[in-house]
């Protein structure tokens, strides 16, 4: 396992949070990768954590900070109750889901349709600090729907930072509530990076870490010149070997980069670990997936894991697959 990031937390790179990707095992493996790149919980409702069981909710591993709690709601009370909880539990970081478009999130009064209500994020932001003494963050749109001028993401801003917030992740397209899927409002809606600059531009004190369209190091570092830091999306879950130059590139340390057998070896005694306390293999090995992203052999990996066997011979079935890729010269350990 890699030692922690020497460095103090930073959003110079991060993960965004996904749901249905960015679960307890994908973030380890990411941290196997890079020990600063900041990772993001899946979307946990307020209501969801407060009614529910905190702790199958919120656990996870210490390995993988720095992490960040992201909260739906709309209640500040209920919000405040849940970001206490997170912060109990070790959090770095509690964030306000500001984002979401789809369906189910908007019937909940959460997600993107905030956005129409700045006043109300600003109450949810300052209850929330009010019960942490983490970092309280939002990660919103440019804008919704008819709502979407420049003027009206700086004024959604204004209204918020007055509340106490300090950093905002801003996906750089703007989400329609209706007449659009949650996948068609990450494609569609064209990306305007150019508003999330003005935005840095216009409040130089806030920290703003611009999202949406990113895929790899290179375009991180173009952003960067731009804005505080930079959120990758479903690249890094689908091709999350993208992060293994990250802590030199990014993040400025010494460290060599980690080696892709050391990391598959890293992970399955992990797998061994969770498998035993009744982690189904299915949701283990998935994350695995995109190890290979990219490389020949890249399709018979996945082969491998799409039906592995049971118990430990799982385990040495990966293993072996993982082997007979690198053995052949097809993934070598990224260049440092």
């Amino acid at each position: 396992m890699n030692a922690p990031c020497p460095a103090p937390l930073s959003r110079r790179l991060s993960v965004a949070p996904m749901m249905d990707c960015t679960d307890r095992h994908a973030r380890f493996l990411h941290r196997l990768i890079s020990r600063c790149t900041l990772l993001y919980t899946e979307m946990v409702t307020a209501q969801a954590l407060l009614r529910g069981d905190p702790d199958y909710l919120l656990a996870y591993s210490p390995a993988e900070h720095p992490i960040a709690l992201q909260l739906g709601g709309s209640d500040p009370a209920q919000l405040a109750q849940a970001a206490r909880l997170g912060a109990d539990f070790g959090y770095d970081e509690i964030n306000l889901n500001v984002g979401c478009p789809s369906d189910r999130v908007q019937s909940g009064r959460f997600g993107a349709c905030l956005m129409a209500g700045p006043a109300l994020v600003g109450e949810c932001v300052a209850a929330m600090q009010a019960a942490v003494a983490v970092p309280v963050t939002v990660k919103c749109r440019i804008g919704i729907d008819r709502t979407d001028r420049d003027e009206d993401l700086f004024a959604f801003v204004e209204t918020v930072a007055a509340a106490g917030c300090r950093h905002f992740a801003v996906h750089a397209r703007k989400a329609w509530l209706d007449g659009l899927s949650p996948r068609q409002n990450r494609e569609i809606p064209p990306l305007r990076y150019e508003t999330v600059y003005r935005l840095k531009r216009l409040r130089p004190e806030l920290e703003i870490v611009i999202n949406g369209g990113v895929t790899d190091l290179d375009q991180a570092l173009a952003h960067l010149s731009h804005v505080d830091g930079v959120m990758i999306g479903r690249a890094a879950y689908h091709s999350p070997w993208l992060l293994a130059d990250a802590d030199r590139r990014v993040f400025g340390q010494n460290a060599p980069a980690p080696e892709r057998a050391a990391v598959l070896a890293a992970y399955l005694d992990y797998v061994r670990e969770r498998h035993a306390a009744g982690t189904p293999l299915s949701a283990l090995a998935r994350p695995l997936l995109g190890l290979f992203q990219g490389e020949p052999g890249a399709r018979a990996w996945r082969r491998a894991l799409s039906a592995p066997a049971g118990g430990q011979r799982a385990v040495a079935q990966i293993m072996a697959a993982g082997r007979q890729v690198l053995a052949a010269g097809t993934a070598p350990a990224a260049q440092v």
